[in-house]
């Protein structure tokens, strides 16, 4: 049977003697048979400490450069600033309880405060990997949509911002009222949702848990960014060493999306399925706790892949740091008006600049901020207007 996480709390408000030893005794009860070494302990609290510390300043960093220089107010980095925000308020509000937990070996705050943490921590996780399959969609149909894309329309973006929100909130509140719960995990340091009770009540949340905020962001984005490369390769038919070079540092770009993607969050959902569905001690309390601090790792490497990657953040960055004005450049033209790929044009997003020239039709690139271009030369034995494409990854 699953006890409501609310009922606890306002056992908690009651200030009966008997009530709170039985809560207190469930939390006792649910952590009690996994323990670390206390060098474990140290270990753990050393790993969620540089996590913290990093995570929480590099983060910090985007928000503060997205606030001083209006350049990066752009709609596409609304949605990396987003991802920055809900990984910032992890290091903030969720890290340092696990790590003050962890140099102490048990966990401090209470019943109350490990529903807090397990409900807080889920929210803005899901938060962050919604708000990168939203990234990824976004990025697709800005680049094949077929109009034009208006730099200044926040409207679609503050719409995604706010659906990866509302759709975290969809997922992170039942355990409150019921269908699951929050309590301990792994050595009883941190918490989250109870992967351990094997009623259909929990069985059944960890399972829809799993599919629409693990498994569907993560098709999201492979879908939207393996049909975008598919693009690229598609129009970049003229195999220069150019064109050659920029598809690879596209396609490395991808690659590494997706593995950090999975190295932080695969774990972790197999580590749950394995404790919902193995039998008891199957997921030893050293294998719970590596793919619970892979996750937390995620809040380090977002930004370092989304934000200081991209060559328009960078050069902010070394503004801020000099204390002088962004060097200008195409990748901070971010009112420029942009077109699709197969279309006569330029498009300009955080990551890639294109341009695209037919035989009689050239577009020439803004004078304000000067990007390569390559041009096609017609052939004399075919009358057809021939298509080339130009990308300049910014990331």
């Amino acid at each position: 049977m699953i006890v409501s996480n609310l009922s606890v709390l306002s056992c908690r408000r009651t200030n009966s003697a008997l009530c709170l030893s039985a809560v207190d005794g469930h939390l006792e009860a649910s952590s009690s048979y996994r323990t670390l070494s206390p060098t474990g302990h140290l270990l753990v609290a050393l790993c969620l400490g540089l996590i913290g510390s990093l995570g929480f300043l590099n983060n910090l960093l985007v928000l503060v450069l997205f606030c001083r220089y209006k350049v990066l107010r752009s709609p596409i980095n609304f949605l990396l600033v987003n991802i920055s925000l809900s990984d910032f308020l992890v290091c903030l509000l969720g890290t340092p309880f696990s790590f003050a937990a962890s140099t102490q070996g048990r966990w401090l705050i209470g019943h109350s405060g490990c529903v807090w943490y397990g409900f807080a921590n889920s929210l803005l996780g899901i938060v962050s990997l919604i708000s990168l399959a939203v990234l990824s969609y976004e990025r697709y149909c800005t680049m094949m949509g077929s109009t034009e894309a208006d730099a200044t329309n926040y409207r679609k973006v503050a719409g995604g911002v706010v659906m990866s929100w509302v759709y975290s909130l969809i997922w992170t509140l039942p355990p409150l009222f019921g269908w699951s719960r929050y309590g301990p995990e792994g050595p009883g340091t941190t918490c989250s949702v109870d992967w351990t009770t094997n009623t259909a009540n929990n069985i059944s949340y960890i399972i829809c848990l799993f599919i629409f905020c693990l498994i569907v962001p993560f098709l999201v984005i492979v879908v939207c960014y393996g049909k975008l490369l598919h693009a690229i390769k598609q129009v970049s038919s003229v195999n220069t060493p150019m064109s050659r070079k920029r598809e690879q540092r596209v396609l490395l770009m991808v690659i590494t999306m997706v593995i950090f993607y999975l190295l932080c969050w695969l774990p972790y959902g197999i580590m749950a399925l394995l404790a919902t569905f193995g039998g008891p001690g199957l997921v030893t309390v050293e294998a719970s706790i590596v793919p619970s601090i892979l996750a937390k790792f995620s809040t380090v490497i977002n930004p370092v892949i989304y934000i200081f990657m991209n060559k328009q953040f960078y050069r902010c960055f070394r503004a801020l740091v000099k204390c002088d004005k962004p060097q200008r450049g195409s990748s901070l033209k971010s009112t420029s008006k942009a077109t699709k790929i197969f279309r006569p044009g330029r498009h300009m997003d955080n990551d890639f600049t294109f341009f695209v020239a037919s035989v009689g039709h050239t577009v020439a690139p803004n004078q304000a901020s000067p990007v390569e271009e390559e041009k096609v030369s017609p052939s004399a034995d075919n009358a057809k207007p021939v298509v080339s494409l130009v990308a300049h990854y910014n990331g």
